[in-house]
């Protein structure tokens, strides 16, 4: 499992947009989020990369924890 950190979660709303960026490259990726650490985790055939790429672009501050 891939761990990152994400500044400006705060709601469901944010889960889900992470969750369907996630997915929308993989859709067997699992995805895990926990609000209050700021943690995302990714088990997916992904790279970090590509995970990185897809939370920046619905606007998230991340970064590899």
């Amino acid at each position: 499992m891939q761990v990152f950190n994400v500044q400006g979660m705060s709601c469901g709303h944010c889960v889900k947009a992470i969750t369907q960026a996630v997915e929308a490259l993989d859709p067997a990726a699992s995805v895990r989020v926990d609000l209050a650490a700021k943690e995302v985790g990714v088990e997916s055939a992904l790279s970090a990369e590509q995970v990185l790429a897809a939370i920046r672009e619905e606007g998230y501050d991340v970064e590899v924890a």
